[in-house]
C-alpha cells in the first residue's frame, strides 16, 4: 500500500531550540515512557496540516502563505511548559508549550487563511500552539500529572527564542528526520 505525501506550514524552531528540548525531556523519558518519541530535527509548531494536496494546489498555496506573511516581522517565543492531550490517565501527546503571543496567532492565522484559499480543507479547531515531544502513553501504569509538574524543566526556566520563519514541510515516513523543508518563508 503506498503512503501518501503529507504536507504542512509550520514555525521552524532554530537549532539550539530543538537541541534543549531533546536535552531536558530526554531526561524525562524513563519517568514518562510514551511508545514513540519525536527525533529532535522533527520538532515544530504547525500552523496548518494540508495532508496531501495537488502539485497545482501545493504551488497555490506557496505563492498565497508568501504573499500573505512577506511584511510579519520576526518576534520571540518562550518555552514555558510541558503538557498532554488526551485522557490524563493515558495521554495520546506530550508536549511543550509557549507563551500566548499575539504576533504567533496572526501569523497562524495568515498562514491558515492562505492554505483555504488554495481549497485546502483544514481543521477548525482552536489553535492550540505546541511543540509534540511524545506519542502514545505506554507505562504500565497511569500518567502522573503531578510528577509532570514536579519535574517539567521549563516552568523554572524558560527557553526563549526568535522566530524567524515559517516553512512548508513534506513528511517522509520512517526516514529521520521525517519532516524536509521544501519552501521558506522568512520573516522580516
Amino acid at each position: 500500500m503506498e503512503r501518501k505525501t503529507h504536507y504542512f506550514y509550520a514555525v521552524k524552531l532554530p537549532d539550539e531550540a530543538k537541541k534543549v528540548i531533546n536535552e531536558k525531556c530526554g531526561k524525562l523519558r524513563e519517568l514518562f515512557p510514551f511508545k514513540r518519541w519525536v527525533y529532535w530535527e522533527d520538532y515544530h509548531i504547525t500552523l496548518a496540516f494540508l495532508g496531501n494536496g495537488s502539485k497545482n494546489q501545493i504551488e497555490e498555496s506557496v505563492k498565497l502563505v508568501a504573499d500573505a506573511v512577506k511584511n510579519e516581522q520576526s518576534f520571540q517565543l518562550a518555552i514555558n511548559k510541558l503538557d498532554v492531550f488526551g485522557r490524563t490517565s493515558s495521554p495520546r501527546i506530550f508536549w511543550a508549550g509557549v507563551e500566548k503571543e499575539k504576533r504567533l496567532f496572526r501569523l497562524r492565522d495568515l498562514v491558515f487563511e492562505a492554505c483555504e484559499n488554495a481549497r485546502f480543507q483544514l481543521d477548525k479547531r482552536p489553535f492550540s500552539p505546541h511543540i509534540t515531544i511524545a506519542r502514545k502513553w505506554d507505562g504500565s501504569g497511569e500518567f502522573s500529572k503531578q510528577a509532570l509538574l514536579e519535574t517539567d524543566p521549563f516552568l523554572k526556566e524558560p527557553f526563549v527564542f526568535q522566530v524567524k520563519e515559517a516553512v512548508l514541510y513534506q513528511t517522509h515516513m520512517g526516514r529521520k528526520p521525517s519532516y524536509e523543508a521544501i519552501e521558506a518563508f522568512p520573516l522580516k
